[in-house]
């Protein structure tokens, strides 16, 4: 939940600003510059939803009227380890067409780019 801890795990991540004071809550903001394959672009996150410590939902405006939600989730596993599930979604701008756009243009790059960020956190968490 600390936006300015992304830069340590977050691969596609350059920078953030003008972030809500702290400590978060909901309708918190933060502005967030990002490059993937080379082209930069800044999402702008909303706070949609927060249940500390176990729960935090991102809605994030991006270029050309795109979408994204981010979801964090902790918890309890079975065994008393503490299971972290992730949910990353993007919506393309232009309907079915522009989602179409964006397999071609991206391809695998987003799901590879999140599964590396996600070893980063996990490598971050084990220090």
């Amino acid at each position: 939940m600390d936006p300015d801890r992304l830069k340590d795990w977050v691969t596609i991540h350059k920078a953030v600003k003008n972030v809500s004071a702290s400590p978060l809550r909901k309708g918190a903001t933060m502005d967030q510059s990002m490059v993937l394959r080379g082209v930069p672009f800044k999402v702008h996150w909303t706070l949609a939803d927060v249940a500390e410590p176990n729960r935090a939902e991102w809605k994030g405006q991006g270029p050309a009227h795109s979408e994204a939600r981010i979801r964090y989730e902790l918890e309890e596993a079975e065994d008393g380890r503490t299971l972290f599930k992730y949910t990353n979604e993007f919506q393309a701008p232009g309907g079915r067409l522009g989602r179409v756009a964006g397999r071609v243009i991206v391809g695998g790059t987003s799901e590879r780019e999140a599964e590396r960020s996600l070893s980063k956190l996990k490598a971050l968490l084990e220090r």
